[in-house]
């Protein structure tokens, strides 16, 4: 099956209000600015979509990626575990406001649940997070004397990622530590959305070097030159771009 697709506008188009989107990236390394961007000028034209939950590691920075999205009002929720990152006052002011919600997540706890997600498993226990107000309320049980905390797995409707190098099936390889997350919401999703460096034929990756099999793949994108978060900010760049 043939999973690529035209454009950023149609990879987009039928992300829906009220979704839960999960969105790669650690900082910006892996962050998918250009399919975040096409999402929010998606919303600039048809007001949708909105109310989004969105889980990512942080909580955006500047006024790009998932930080425009806040700024926009499109997200009614953040799961994350670094909301406070390099340039967080667009995030800080909302929730200040109490303009989106935040449900804080250690981040090793956060990648077990989207994890969890993927694989099928309702729950499972760490230690992390006991004795702390992030505990209150999940049950808690005792294995070899040690205290346990309950977590709920992670899964959300859409995915959006960004890959190194992509085939026509949606085996995908990464660049470095831009893999981060991206693996694990691929298999968490119900529909993932992957913009890639590169798109080759089937059998232009090595099988044994494929990350993510193109079965938990729905659409590939191209896009070549990909924007840097990080660069975008040392520019003092802004999604939409302001104009005098």
């Amino acid at each position: 099956m043939d999973k690529r697709i035209a454009d950023l506008a149609e990879a987009v188009a039928d992300i829906t209000d009220n979704a839960t989107v999960m969105i790669g990236g650690f900082g910006g390394s892996g962050a998918p600015i250009e399919l975040i961007h096409a999402l929010i000028d998606r919303y600039l034209a048809t007001g949708s979509p909105k109310n989004l939950t969105v889980i990512n590691n942080n909580a955006g920075n500047g006024h790009v990626g998932i930080a425009a999205m806040i700024e926009q009002g499109m997200v009614a929720k953040m799961v994350c575990s670094f909301p406070r990152s390099a340039d967080p006052r667009v995030f800080t002011e909302r929730y200040l406001a109490g303009e989106i919600a935040l449900e804080l997540v250690p981040q090793g706890t956060l990648a077990e649940r989207i994890r969890a997600g993927g694989a099928g498993i309702p729950a499972f226990y760490t230690p992390t997070g006991f004795g702390t107000d992030l505990a209150q309320g999940k049950p808690v049980a005792e294995f070899d004397g040690r205290s346990y905390v309950q977590e709920r797995w992670l899964k959300a409707d859409y995915a959006l990622i960004k890959a190194e190098t992509g085939d026509h099936l949606g085996n995908l390889t990464y660049r470095m530590a831009a893999r981060n997350f991206a693996p694990l919401m691929a298999m968490a999703a119900a529909r993932t959305i992957v913009q890639v460096s590169r798109v080759v034929e089937p059998g232009g990756i090595d099988p044994e070097a494929v990350v993510t099999p193109g079965i938990f793949v729905d659409a590939v994108v191209a896009v070549p030159n990909p924007a840097q978060e990080e660069d975008l900010n040392r520019a003092n760049a802004a999604h939409p771009e302001v104009t005098a």
